[in-house]
């Protein structure tokens, strides 16, 4: 797998971290955020090849910002989504956002590095079924 420029947004410090140091240790440039509406200005700023949200934040959640990346034009609506979170019903929510990659917390090393190339290698882009405003 090439490098990637993925933006990772996550409000728990030692969540953004430790997917941070991962996503580097494997090769890839990494830019973070702390919640969805950082993670649209980074968006905005330079289309990354992949975004890891975590689902509930304050401000701005995950599914939020992948919303409005939607609506929004410049290639946004393009850009493949991984939700990340431990929230009980995560495929429900994955599913109004459009994204077939989520992954649950606690998660294994191996996991994540799957969902991650696998996403990279698809490049499937979310396709909200809602408004999720």
């Amino acid at each position: 797998m090439t490098m990637a420029d993925l933006v990772i947004i996550d409000d728990d410090p030692d969540n953004l971290e430790s997917l941070s140091e991962i996503m580097l240790a494997a090769g890839h440039n990494v830019r973070i955020g702390h919640n969805g509406q950082v993670g649209l200005h980074l968006v905005e700023e330079r289309l990354p090849d992949l975004a890891l949200l975590d689902v509930e934040m304050p401000l701005l959640d995950g599914p939020g910002m992948a919303y409005r990346m939607f609506v929004r034009d410049m290639g946004l609506e393009l850009i493949p989504v991984i939700l990340i979170s431990g929230i009980v019903d995560l495929k429900e929510v994955a599913a109004q956002v459009g994204t077939p990659y989520f992954l649950g917390k606690p998660y294994r090393y191996a996991q994540l590095m799957a969902l991650v190339n696998r996403a990279l290698q698809e490049r499937l882009p979310p396709h909200p079924t809602r408004t999720l405003d």
